[in-house]
């Protein structure tokens, strides 16, 4: 789904955050990415904003609960726009995500809920991130079509 600026500027508004050129660039290269983007592939992905300031934004961005940061089990962590229709309250947006071994992407698998978890008396569960790990379809398929 392409986003325009005010689709934009509208979702960082919702989240408390006013919105300024270079969070709405990172937030529509965000919107529209199929996956869960690394910090270089979105400095990439947004030539006209340096290195530091698509840092800065993101890490604004996670603070409003704008941006989930996952930590892929590979080469670091990246970050994708969470959808939760409850806007900074409350997450609802929780999901699976699959980081393949072969190919080192993630993909967000947001038909499968995280499971829940009961944590003993005493521990407050502030976030959580569920990884699953292996070959994503187009690698596997190479996989089996090369013997």
């Amino acid at each position: 789904m392409k986003y325009d600026s005010k689709m934009c500027e509208t979702l960082l508004e919702s989240h408390g955050i006013k919105p300024t050129a270079n969070r709405i660039l990172v937030v529509k290269a965000l919107a529209e990415s199929l996956r869960p983007m690394s910090l270089s592939e979105l400095e990439c992905e947004i030539l006209s904003v340096d290195k530091s300031s698509v840092f800065r934004v993101l890490t604004l961005l996670r603070e409003y609960h704008l941006v989930h940061v996952i930590e892929d089990g590979g080469d670091g962590v990246r970050y994708e726009l969470c959808r939760s229709t409850d806007g900074h309250e409350h997450d609802d947006d929780q999901h699976v995500h699959f980081y393949c071994e072969e190919c080192h992407r993630t993909f967000c698998l947001t038909d499968i809920p995280i499971p829940t978890i009961n944590l003993p008396e005493g521990y407050v569960l502030e976030n959580i991130n569920y990884m699953a790990k292996g070959r994503c379809p187009k690698c596997a398929h190479k996989k089996e079509n090369s013997w």
